[in-house]
Protein backbone atom coordinates (compact mmCIF):
# COMPACT_ATOMS: atom_id res chain seq x y z
CA UNK A 1 0.00 0.00 0.00
CA UNK A 2 0.69 3.71 -0.81
CA UNK A 3 2.60 5.78 2.07
CA UNK A 4 2.14 9.05 1.77
CA UNK A 5 5.74 10.99 3.01
CA UNK A 6 6.19 14.38 4.51
CA UNK A 7 9.31 16.44 2.39
CA UNK A 8 10.76 19.24 3.76
CA UNK A 9 8.40 21.83 1.81
CA UNK A 10 5.71 20.11 3.35
CA UNK A 11 4.64 18.12 0.14
CA UNK A 12 2.85 14.50 0.35
CA UNK A 13 4.80 12.45 -2.01
CA UNK A 14 3.60 8.94 -2.39
CA UNK A 15 5.90 5.64 -1.73
CA UNK A 16 5.36 2.44 -2.30
CA UNK A 17 7.20 0.33 -0.02
CA UNK A 18 9.14 -2.73 -0.81
CA UNK A 19 7.88 -6.15 0.13
CA UNK A 20 11.03 -8.25 0.52
CA UNK A 21 13.96 -7.60 2.72
CA UNK A 22 17.56 -8.79 2.00
CA UNK A 23 18.45 -11.85 2.68
CA UNK A 24 21.39 -11.66 5.55
CA UNK A 25 22.30 -14.39 7.45
CA UNK A 26 25.33 -14.58 10.10
CA UNK A 27 28.37 -15.79 8.17
CA UNK A 28 32.07 -16.42 9.27
CA UNK A 29 34.20 -13.85 11.00
CA UNK A 30 36.00 -11.22 9.16
CA UNK A 31 39.89 -12.21 7.99
CA UNK A 32 40.41 -8.79 6.30
CA UNK A 33 39.35 -6.08 8.39
CA UNK A 34 38.57 -5.18 12.59
CA UNK A 35 34.71 -3.78 12.46
CA UNK A 36 33.35 -2.56 15.53
CA UNK A 37 29.48 -1.07 15.22
CA UNK A 38 29.37 1.64 17.77
CA UNK A 39 25.64 0.53 19.55
CA UNK A 40 22.40 2.54 20.58
CA UNK A 41 21.23 1.87 24.02
CA UNK A 42 17.36 1.25 24.02
CA UNK A 43 15.06 2.96 26.49
CA UNK A 44 12.98 2.19 29.20
CA UNK A 45 9.21 3.72 27.44
CA UNK A 46 7.71 3.75 30.83
CA UNK A 47 9.58 5.05 32.78
CA UNK A 48 8.39 8.10 34.66
CA UNK A 49 11.24 10.33 33.82
CA UNK A 50 12.62 13.67 32.44
CA UNK A 51 15.07 14.91 29.67
CA UNK A 52 17.05 15.88 32.44
CA UNK A 53 16.76 12.75 34.59
CA UNK A 54 19.10 9.72 34.58
CA UNK A 55 18.70 7.75 31.77
CA UNK A 56 16.33 4.67 32.42
CA UNK A 57 17.20 2.29 29.92
CA UNK A 58 15.82 -0.89 28.76
CA UNK A 59 18.43 -3.61 29.46
CA UNK A 60 17.13 -6.51 27.73
CA UNK A 61 16.32 -4.72 24.57
CA UNK A 62 19.73 -2.95 24.67
CA UNK A 63 21.97 -6.50 25.13
CA UNK A 64 19.73 -7.99 22.74
CA UNK A 65 20.26 -5.71 19.99
CA UNK A 66 24.31 -6.10 20.75
CA UNK A 67 23.49 -9.77 20.41
CA UNK A 68 22.31 -8.92 17.29
CA UNK A 69 25.55 -7.35 16.34
CA UNK A 70 27.59 -10.24 17.89
CA UNK A 71 25.60 -12.65 15.96
CA UNK A 72 26.81 -10.92 12.76
CA UNK A 73 30.53 -10.53 13.14
CA UNK A 74 30.57 -6.98 13.98
CA UNK A 75 32.35 -5.93 17.35
CA UNK A 76 30.33 -3.80 19.63
CA UNK A 77 31.90 -0.61 20.51
CA UNK A 78 30.25 0.43 23.66
CA UNK A 79 28.88 3.65 25.82
CA UNK A 80 30.65 5.66 23.00
CA UNK A 81 28.87 8.61 21.04
CA UNK A 82 26.10 6.51 19.78
CA UNK A 83 24.85 5.10 22.96
CA UNK A 84 24.08 9.05 23.66
CA UNK A 85 27.19 9.72 26.45
CA UNK A 86 26.79 13.32 27.48
CA UNK A 87 23.45 13.67 25.51
CA UNK A 88 21.27 11.50 27.76
CA UNK A 89 23.41 8.92 29.34
CA UNK A 90 25.52 9.93 32.31
CA UNK A 91 28.73 8.17 33.79
CA UNK A 92 26.22 6.07 35.98
CA UNK A 93 24.16 4.77 33.45
CA UNK A 94 27.75 4.31 31.05
CA UNK A 95 29.09 2.53 34.13
CA UNK A 96 26.35 -0.14 34.32
CA UNK A 97 26.07 -0.18 30.82
CA UNK A 98 29.93 -0.93 30.27
CA UNK A 99 29.48 -3.99 33.04
CA UNK A 100 26.48 -5.26 31.21
CA UNK A 101 27.77 -5.37 28.05
CA UNK A 102 31.37 -6.68 28.87
CA UNK A 103 29.61 -9.31 30.73
CA UNK A 104 26.84 -10.26 27.88
CA UNK A 105 30.21 -10.40 25.33
CA UNK A 106 32.19 -12.79 27.48
CA UNK A 107 28.98 -15.08 27.36
CA UNK A 108 28.39 -14.30 23.58
CA UNK A 109 32.00 -15.14 22.54
CA UNK A 110 31.65 -11.32 21.05
CA UNK A 111 34.45 -8.87 20.60
CA UNK A 112 33.54 -5.63 22.91
CA UNK A 113 35.39 -2.42 22.95
CA UNK A 114 34.17 0.52 25.70
CA UNK A 115 34.29 4.33 26.09
CA UNK A 116 36.76 5.80 28.30
CA UNK A 117 35.59 9.58 29.08
CA UNK A 118 35.65 12.36 31.91
CA UNK A 119 31.99 13.16 32.03
CA UNK A 120 31.61 12.26 35.63
CA UNK A 121 32.76 15.85 35.98
CA UNK A 122 29.60 17.81 36.04
CA UNK A 123 30.71 20.71 38.17
CA UNK A 124 32.06 23.95 38.00
CA UNK A 125 36.11 24.46 36.80
CA UNK A 126 38.50 21.53 37.16
CA UNK A 127 42.00 20.93 36.66
CA UNK A 128 44.07 18.97 34.52
CA UNK A 129 44.65 16.53 37.56
CA UNK A 130 40.61 15.93 38.33
CA UNK A 131 40.63 15.30 34.14
CA UNK A 132 43.40 12.61 34.82
CA UNK A 133 41.66 11.61 37.39
CA UNK A 134 38.86 11.20 36.14
CA UNK A 135 40.10 8.84 32.92
CA UNK A 136 41.43 6.69 35.38
CA UNK A 137 38.43 5.90 37.06
CA UNK A 138 36.48 5.16 34.00
CA UNK A 139 39.43 2.95 32.78
CA UNK A 140 39.86 1.51 35.61
CA UNK A 141 36.02 0.32 35.31
CA UNK A 142 36.68 -0.83 31.45
CA UNK A 143 39.85 -3.12 32.13
CA UNK A 144 37.60 -4.62 35.07
CA UNK A 145 34.97 -5.48 33.14
CA UNK A 146 37.55 -7.70 30.27
CA UNK A 147 36.91 -4.84 27.55
CA UNK A 148 39.36 -3.15 25.50
CA UNK A 149 39.87 0.65 26.12
CA UNK A 150 38.68 3.66 23.74
CA UNK A 151 40.05 6.39 25.17
CA UNK A 152 37.42 9.10 24.14
CA UNK A 153 37.89 12.80 23.57
CA UNK A 154 37.48 15.22 27.14
CA UNK A 155 34.96 17.61 26.70
CA UNK A 156 36.50 18.54 30.08
CA UNK A 157 40.05 18.49 29.10
CA UNK A 158 39.31 20.91 25.96
CA UNK A 159 38.02 23.41 28.59
CA UNK A 160 40.78 22.92 30.53
CA UNK A 161 44.04 22.30 28.26
CA UNK A 162 46.16 25.56 27.58
CA UNK A 163 48.14 24.06 25.04
CA UNK A 164 49.53 21.10 23.24
CA UNK A 165 51.66 20.08 26.36
CA UNK A 166 48.19 19.39 28.60
CA UNK A 167 47.56 17.12 26.05
CA UNK A 168 50.84 15.50 25.82
CA UNK A 169 50.87 15.16 29.41
CA UNK A 170 47.04 13.38 29.98
CA UNK A 171 47.50 11.00 27.40
CA UNK A 172 50.84 10.41 27.87
CA UNK A 173 49.76 9.46 31.91
CA UNK A 174 47.07 7.11 30.37
CA UNK A 175 48.94 5.22 28.13
CA UNK A 176 51.88 4.71 30.91
CA UNK A 177 49.22 2.86 32.67
CA UNK A 178 46.64 1.15 30.59
CA UNK A 179 47.19 -2.42 30.88
CA UNK A 180 46.42 -3.16 27.31
CA UNK A 181 46.57 -1.21 23.67
CA UNK A 182 43.63 1.48 23.36
CA UNK A 183 42.23 2.79 20.69
CA UNK A 184 42.96 6.56 20.84
CA UNK A 185 39.38 8.30 19.86
CA UNK A 186 39.67 11.91 17.80
CA UNK A 187 35.43 12.94 17.52
CA UNK A 188 35.55 16.31 15.79
CA UNK A 189 33.52 19.14 16.73
CA UNK A 190 30.34 18.41 13.99
CA UNK A 191 30.02 15.29 16.36
CA UNK A 192 30.42 17.34 19.58
CA UNK A 193 30.85 21.23 19.73
CA UNK A 194 32.56 21.05 22.56
CA UNK A 195 35.40 19.44 21.53
CA UNK A 196 36.73 22.09 19.29
CA UNK A 197 40.33 23.34 19.11
CA UNK A 198 41.11 19.54 20.89
CA UNK A 199 44.65 18.48 21.08
CA UNK A 200 45.44 22.45 21.40
CA UNK A 201 44.51 23.80 18.26
CA UNK A 202 41.93 25.04 16.12
CA UNK A 203 44.19 24.02 13.24
CA UNK A 204 43.76 20.81 12.25
CA UNK A 205 47.95 20.95 10.94
CA UNK A 206 49.00 21.44 14.67
CA UNK A 207 46.19 19.10 16.04
CA UNK A 208 47.34 16.15 14.00
CA UNK A 209 50.81 16.77 14.90
CA UNK A 210 50.13 16.61 18.54
CA UNK A 211 47.46 13.58 18.38
CA UNK A 212 50.70 11.44 16.30
CA UNK A 213 53.38 12.85 18.89
CA UNK A 214 51.02 11.03 21.35
CA UNK A 215 50.97 7.47 19.59
CA UNK A 216 54.85 7.95 18.62
CA UNK A 217 55.70 8.43 22.83
CA UNK A 218 54.12 4.79 23.19
CA UNK A 219 53.58 2.71 20.20
CA UNK A 220 52.90 -0.08 21.85
CA UNK A 221 49.87 0.85 24.01
CA UNK A 222 48.12 2.27 21.04
CA UNK A 223 46.03 -0.90 19.20
CA UNK A 224 44.51 2.02 16.92
CA UNK A 225 42.83 5.25 16.18
CA UNK A 226 39.50 6.37 15.66
CA UNK A 227 39.11 9.85 13.71
CA UNK A 228 35.83 10.60 13.19
CA UNK A 229 36.26 14.19 11.23
CA UNK A 230 34.36 13.42 8.21
CA UNK A 231 37.64 14.27 6.28
CA UNK A 232 38.42 11.62 4.14
CA UNK A 233 41.74 12.79 2.65
CA UNK A 234 43.29 13.51 6.63
CA UNK A 235 42.04 10.67 7.47
CA UNK A 236 44.04 8.69 4.41
CA UNK A 237 47.12 10.99 5.03
CA UNK A 238 46.61 10.78 8.97
CA UNK A 239 47.16 6.71 8.52
CA UNK A 240 49.86 6.78 6.21
CA UNK A 241 51.87 8.41 9.25
CA UNK A 242 50.77 5.91 11.64
CA UNK A 243 53.67 3.98 13.30
CA UNK A 244 53.83 0.64 12.77
CA UNK A 245 51.37 -1.60 14.06
CA UNK A 246 49.07 0.99 14.98
CA UNK A 247 45.70 0.56 13.08
CA UNK A 248 43.11 3.39 11.49
CA UNK A 249 39.71 2.78 12.53
CA UNK A 250 37.59 4.78 10.12
CA UNK A 251 34.84 7.04 11.88
CA UNK A 252 33.30 9.07 8.62
CA UNK A 253 30.21 8.30 8.32
CA UNK A 254 30.30 9.67 4.96
CA UNK A 255 33.26 8.69 3.43
CA UNK A 256 33.83 4.77 4.90
CA UNK A 257 33.66 2.20 1.94
CA UNK A 258 36.15 4.12 0.30
CA UNK A 259 38.53 4.19 3.18
CA UNK A 260 37.70 0.82 4.30
CA UNK A 261 38.65 -0.20 0.75
CA UNK A 262 41.47 1.25 1.10
CA UNK A 263 44.39 1.57 -1.38
CA UNK A 264 47.82 0.68 -2.76
CA UNK A 265 49.35 2.21 0.67
CA UNK A 266 46.98 0.64 2.84
CA UNK A 267 43.47 1.00 4.21
CA UNK A 268 41.31 1.59 7.44
CA UNK A 269 39.26 -0.68 9.96
CA UNK A 270 36.04 0.47 11.35
CA UNK A 271 34.55 2.02 14.24
CA UNK A 272 31.25 3.34 13.01
CA UNK A 273 27.81 4.43 14.52
CA UNK A 274 26.38 3.98 11.08
CA UNK A 275 26.41 -0.20 10.94
CA UNK A 276 24.41 0.18 13.85
CA UNK A 277 21.33 0.37 11.04
CA UNK A 278 23.98 -1.07 8.17
CA UNK A 279 24.92 -4.26 10.77
CA UNK A 280 24.02 -7.10 8.49
CA UNK A 281 24.41 -5.63 5.34
CA UNK A 282 27.73 -4.18 6.43
CA UNK A 283 29.03 -7.30 7.67
CA UNK A 284 27.91 -9.16 4.04
CA UNK A 285 29.85 -6.82 2.71
CA UNK A 286 33.04 -6.96 4.99
CA UNK A 287 32.99 -11.10 3.96
CA UNK A 288 32.92 -10.16 0.14
CA UNK A 289 36.33 -7.97 0.74
CA UNK A 290 37.35 -11.08 2.32
CA UNK A 291 37.95 -13.02 -0.52
CA UNK A 292 39.38 -9.85 -2.30
CA UNK A 293 36.76 -9.01 -4.01
CA UNK A 294 36.82 -5.00 -3.56
CA UNK A 295 34.38 -4.01 -6.45
CA UNK A 296 31.68 -6.50 -4.93
CA UNK A 297 32.28 -4.87 -1.49
CA UNK A 298 31.75 -1.10 -2.56
CA UNK A 299 28.54 -2.49 -5.18
CA UNK A 300 27.31 -3.64 -1.77
CA UNK A 301 28.18 -0.70 0.68
CA UNK A 302 28.49 2.43 -1.62
CA UNK A 303 24.50 2.71 -1.98
CA UNK A 304 24.70 2.88 1.95
CA UNK A 305 26.18 5.95 2.12
CA UNK A 306 23.30 8.34 0.69
CA UNK A 307 21.45 6.94 4.09
CA UNK A 308 24.61 7.68 6.54
CA UNK A 309 24.67 10.81 4.58
CA UNK A 310 21.24 12.04 5.95
CA UNK A 311 21.21 10.64 9.21
CA UNK A 312 24.27 12.37 9.80
CA UNK A 313 24.10 15.51 8.35
CA UNK A 314 24.14 18.86 10.24
CA UNK A 315 23.41 18.88 13.40
CA UNK A 316 25.98 16.09 13.09
CA UNK A 317 25.26 15.25 16.84
CA UNK A 318 21.38 14.71 16.42
CA UNK A 319 22.47 11.48 14.25
CA UNK A 320 21.68 8.94 17.31
CA UNK A 321 17.95 9.89 16.10
CA UNK A 322 17.90 8.44 13.15
CA UNK A 323 20.00 5.35 14.37
CA UNK A 324 17.74 4.63 17.05
CA UNK A 325 14.24 4.97 14.65
CA UNK A 326 15.50 2.61 11.90
CA UNK A 327 16.11 0.40 14.96
CA UNK A 328 12.43 0.70 15.56
CA UNK A 329 11.19 -0.07 12.10
CA UNK A 330 13.37 -3.04 11.89
CA UNK A 331 11.60 -4.12 14.87
CA UNK A 332 15.00 -4.30 17.46
CA UNK A 333 12.66 -2.56 20.16
CA UNK A 334 9.46 -2.19 20.62
CA UNK A 335 9.18 1.84 20.55
CA UNK A 336 10.51 5.35 19.33
CA UNK A 337 11.77 6.95 22.54
CA UNK A 338 14.69 7.80 23.73
CA UNK A 339 17.33 8.81 26.75
CA UNK A 340 16.78 12.81 27.22
CA UNK A 341 13.68 12.53 24.95
CA UNK A 342 16.23 12.59 22.17
CA UNK A 343 13.36 11.47 19.85
CA UNK A 344 12.08 14.57 18.89
CA UNK A 345 15.84 16.12 17.53
CA UNK A 346 14.76 15.09 14.20
CA UNK A 347 11.62 16.09 12.16
CA UNK A 348 9.14 13.96 10.34
CA UNK A 349 10.58 14.79 7.16
CA UNK A 350 13.79 13.83 8.22
CA UNK A 351 12.62 10.11 9.27
CA UNK A 352 10.20 10.04 6.47
CA UNK A 353 13.13 10.60 4.14
CA UNK A 354 15.84 7.83 6.35
CA UNK A 355 12.69 5.25 6.40
CA UNK A 356 12.61 5.79 2.44
CA UNK A 357 16.27 4.92 2.15
CA UNK A 358 16.34 2.17 4.31
CA UNK A 359 13.52 0.60 2.65
CA UNK A 360 14.86 0.81 -0.41
CA UNK A 361 18.60 -0.63 0.69
CA UNK A 362 16.08 -3.37 2.09
CA UNK A 363 17.29 -3.19 5.65
CA UNK A 364 14.09 -4.07 7.46
CA UNK A 365 13.80 -7.75 8.43
CA UNK A 366 10.34 -7.26 8.42
CA UNK A 367 9.37 -4.65 5.49
CA UNK A 368 5.40 -4.75 6.97
CA UNK A 369 5.93 -4.26 10.40
CA UNK A 370 8.47 -1.28 9.36
CA UNK A 371 5.71 0.08 7.19
CA UNK A 372 2.97 -0.40 9.84
CA UNK A 373 5.33 1.57 12.40
CA UNK A 374 5.93 4.07 9.91
CA UNK A 375 1.81 4.73 9.03
CA UNK A 376 1.61 4.88 12.85
CA UNK A 377 3.89 7.54 13.28
CA UNK A 378 2.05 9.91 10.33
CA UNK A 379 -1.06 9.45 11.71
CA UNK A 380 0.41 10.18 15.24
CA UNK A 381 1.52 13.56 13.32
CA UNK A 382 -1.48 14.27 11.55
CA UNK A 383 -0.84 13.02 8.04
CA UNK A 384 -3.44 11.84 6.20
CA UNK A 385 -3.83 9.78 2.80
Amino acid sequence: MTLHLPDAHGTLRAYEPRTEPLALTPGAPFTSRTVFSAAHVVADPYADTTPDSPAAVDWDATLAFRRHLWAHGLGVAEAMDTAQRGMGLDWAGAAELIRRSAAEAKAAGGRIACGVGTDQLTGGPVTPADVRAAYEEQLAVVEESGAQAILMASRALAATAKGPEDYLEVYGHLLRQAAEPVILHWLGPMFDPALEGYWGSSGLDAATDTFLDVIAAHPDKVDGIKVSLLDAQREIDLRRRLPKGVRCYTGDDFHYPELIAGDEQGFSHALLGIFDPLGPLAAEAVRVLDTGDTDGFRALLDPTVELSRHLFQAPTRFYKTGVVFLAWLAGHQSHFTMVGGLQSARSLPHLARAYELADRLGLFPDPKLAEDRMRNLLHLYGVTP
